[in-house]
């Protein structure tokens, strides 16, 4: 700390965790028209994972303070934020409660998360001596404007509160960015405390991986030379089935502002909606890629019945009144209301996948095939915006073809064909039907031999992850068939949650 002209030692700071972060000190950007350079960084720890946040510091001119801002990682995306007055009616944070509506300043804010947090390093130069000792705890509220309210006691109990705006690293034009952040932690490796496989990371901000060769999932949280904890899979369901798109596949898809980029599949999961006591509704499964790009972060590919989606976590909290949810001008009917919870994981993730892990999810479906969900979880609300997409469109971006890309197709009838106002090579409407009768009888006669899946190789075709997975049970099981079809709607998950 700098005392007149003399620096005093105030501490030691612990070593950073390096990242997948493209961020580095001295890289340069601008905001609105003006330039800033990161000058300063601090990591924190809570109960799920790790978060950044760098200090920008904004030229100000000759006759200015210079103006501090952060720039902090948000769900896998960027915000940046400016320290601001104390309202008069700031609530204490104990207080606050995950998914209430709290007015801060006149103004209405949803409470999405209330954590304790601690400061595990800091780097650089920074605008306050950062507090290394201790925990505090920090609550995020999001308005219906797209801001992030935060609001902690991290400065020596002091309340601090801050506002900010989702940012793509792509709009602040920065410049020394570093070169190597994307894929270069193969020394961290370490063995399975399973079975012994060695694993190695590929995103050095993941909470859980899963081992290749046992499928225990490991808890890494706290580091690859901590003690590492796990716990077995065991999947009942319908489910347990390899990724449809490799883990590893690069493919181009545009999923938001950003454009087409190049997304990743790091991880995947599977996950299933649990019905209420009482509810004769059957059990739906659903599939989630969890795709990353260096700049834009991450984002979740969703694989269910009713076809393909993609989603994004929101900065903002939508208005929602009764089944009614409104996001800026655009209005979402709910849909699902319903408990959901994580079956089977593969892959890399960067937030703790826990055994049993659950969340309640509100689905909404808006204009032009887009969708809106809310999942909330004991200490956490979040909101995120998507689309779908049709399975074509995956198939081409992934570069799967053949069988690889029939198998997307899971919502597709191979009837389907059938039903063409045109028929098929000129035949009737007449002869058409006749033929949709006769092969309707015909898988009837399937249904009671020997191929008891002839109702999943119907509905959703041969090559479809749905009858290969029942073909595969009805092996298991020495020909008699166990398990069900797949999911219901569409849907994300992040650090818990999905859509039915």
């Amino acid at each position: 700390m700098r005392d007149g002209e003399a620096l005093r030692r105030i501490g030691v700071s612990a070593e950073l965790f390096d990242d997948h972060s493209p961020l580095q000190l001295g890289a340069s950007g601008q905001y609105q028209g003006v330039p800033f350079t990161l000058v300063g960084r601090l990591q924190y720890r809570y109960e799920a994972g790790t978060w950044n946040e760098w200090h920008a510091l904004f030229d100000a001119g000759a006759d200015a303070t210079p103006r501090v801002a952060w720039l902090s990682e948000d769900n896998g995306a960027y915000v940046l934020a400016f320290d601001q007055p104390l309202p008069s009616d700031a609530p204490a944070l104990t207080e606050l409660n995950p998914g209430e509506r709290r007015l801060l300043a006149g103004q209405p804010w949803s409470v999405a998360s209330v954590q304790r947090a601690s400061l595990l390093a800091a780097q650089g130069e920074l605008p306050r001596p950062p507090k290394l000792e201790g925990e505090f705890t920090v609550a995020d509220l999001r308005s219906e404007r797209g801001e992030v309210g935060t609001l902690d006691d991290a400065d020596a109990g002091q309340l601090q509160w801050s506002i900010g705006r989702s940012v793509a690293l792509s709009e602040l034009k920065l410049r020394g960015l570093r070169e190597d952040s994307e894929k270069t932690l193969s020394s961290k490796g370490f063995s399975c405390p399973s079975c012994g496989f060695a694993i190695t990371l590929s995103l050095s901000t993941t909470q859980s991986v899963s081992c290749p060769q046992c499928k225990a999932v490991v808890d890494v949280s706290k580091g690859p030379g901590a003690d590492l904890a796990f716990y077995a899979q065991n999947n009942s369901g319908p489910g347990n089935l390899q990724p449809q798109i490799p883990l590893g596949r690069i493919g181009k898809l545009e999923l938001g502002a950003e454009g087409l980029l190049d997304w990743q599949v790091v991880g995947y999961q599977e996950r299933c909606d649990l019905p209420a006591p009482g509810d004769d509704d059957e059990q739906t499964f659903w599939r989630e890629y969890l795709l990353y790009h260096r700049t834009a972060g991450f984002a979740f590919l969703v694989d269910a019945e009713d076809g393909w989606s993609w989603v994004r976590p929101l900065t903002g909290a939508p208005v929602v009144q009764g089944s009614t949810a409104r996001l800026e001008a655009t209005s979402f009917k709910q849909r699902y209301r319903y408990q959901a919870k994580v079956t089977w994981v593969l892959g890399e993730f960067y937030w703790r996948v826990q055994r049993e892990e659950r969340a309640e999810v509100t689905d909404y479906d808006g204009p032009g095939g887009a969708m809106l969900s809310r999942e909330r979880t004991a200490n956490e609300v979040v909101w995120s915006l998507g689309k779908a997409l049709p399975a074509d469109a995956v198939a081409k971006a992934f570069g799967l073809s053949g069988p690889q890309a029939a198998a997307l197709r899971s919502d597709a009838s191979p009837l389907s064909s059938l039903t063409s106002s045109k028929g098929i090579g000129g035949l009737s409407q007449g002869v058409i039907i006749l033929v949709v009768v006769i092969v309707v009888i015909l898988l009837t006669t399937r249904c009671s031999s020997s191929d008891d899946c002839a109702q999943q190789r119907a509905t959703f075709g041969e090559a479809s992850a749905e009858y290969q997975q029942c073909r595969q049970n009805q092996r298991s099981h020495g020909g008699v068939f166990v398990g069900g079809g797949g999911g219901s709607f569409g849907g994300y998950s992040s650090g818990g949650g999905g859509h039915k």
